[in-house]
């Protein structure tokens, strides 16, 4: 969206020390963790998913309990967000959504390992969004947003796709807008030859009004300002952001970053905010 200035780097995100967290440690049904969320910005329970079984978990950090709703088949889920508080809904890596209601959802707790499914409370939409592999969701009032990972339409050497999904008038979910969200090449890195911006999870700042978007491939969390202008970029320790794919903020402005196991255990990973 135009040229941009120079991106400084920083070690972290004005309030924040990405150097110092607090770690919650999942079970191994969440080894593939790939997307949180909270309520109304309420961090007493975290809202889940992993990446395989179409489960949503809801639980509360250091408890060691994962109760679960099923809503849909096995799948690559990537994200999940909650839509008006009304509606859960997740992102699968193919553009798909998967819509269910907060109330059923939250209704009955399932105990770790059970086999109860509703999943015919589930409304899904095929590949809504254009041909491509996502991984970054986020719901603001009655508005989805979802940023494009791969997208052969973009050149991710400095942008990347996002689409605005909104209800029409028949109450059925529908892209409403397009936009690039552009960024510095200069100031990422990567784990391929090629340096890609290959966004994986992304949240707005209930403070700041800044966005935040992770990139696990990258090792980098950009911030940008409440038009999608990149501000700054923050590389991401390898030693504690193994795969960072999920990212949340609570009502205060604590940040939560979920890592898959990638060789141990996943994790949330609590950054305290001091403004």
């Amino acid at each position: 969206m135009g040229c941009q200035e120079p991106v400084q780097q920083a070690v972290s995100p004005p309030g924040y020390d990405l150097a110092a967290p607090k770690k919650f440690l999942m079970n191994d049904v969440l080894h593939e963790i790939s997307g949180i969320v909270f309520l109304k910005g309420n961090s007493d329970t975290t809202y889940a998913i992993e990446d395989e079984d179409g489960k949503l978990f809801y639980f509360h950090l250091g408890d060691g309990k994962y109760p679960y709703w099923k809503f849909g088949k096995r799948g690559d889920y990537e994200d999940v967000a909650i839509l008006d508080d009304k509606e859960f809904v997740v992102l699968r890596s193919d553009g798909s959504l998967f819509v269910f209601p907060i109330d059923r959802a939250r209704m009955e707790k399932d105990s770790e390992g059970s086999k109860k499914s509703e999943q015919d409370l589930t409304r899904v939409y095929e590949n809504i969004l254009p041909a491509g592999e996502y991984e970054g969701l986020y719901a603001e009032g009655d508005s989805l947003i979802a940023l494009c990972k791969n997208c052969a339409d973009d050149d991710q050497r400095d942008e990347v796709s996002a689409y605005v999904v909104k209800y029409n008038a028949g109450h059925t979910l529908a892209v409403t807008n397009h936009f690039l969200v552009t960024v510095n090449p200069k100031k990422l890195t990567s784990e391929h030859k090629k340096v890609r911006f290959h966004p994986s999870a992304m949240a707005r700042h209930p403070v700041t009004k800044e966005w935040y978007i992770l990139s696990a491939v990258n090792k980098a969390l950009l911030v940008l300002d409440d038009q999608w202008k990149l501000k700054k970029t923050y590389p991401l320790d390898p030693g504690l952001f193994k795969q960072a794919e999920g990212l949340a903020f609570d009502q205060k402005g604590n940040m939560y970053i979920s890592n898959e196991g990638a060789g141990g255990n996943a994790n949330v990973l609590l950054f305290s905010y001091k403004p």
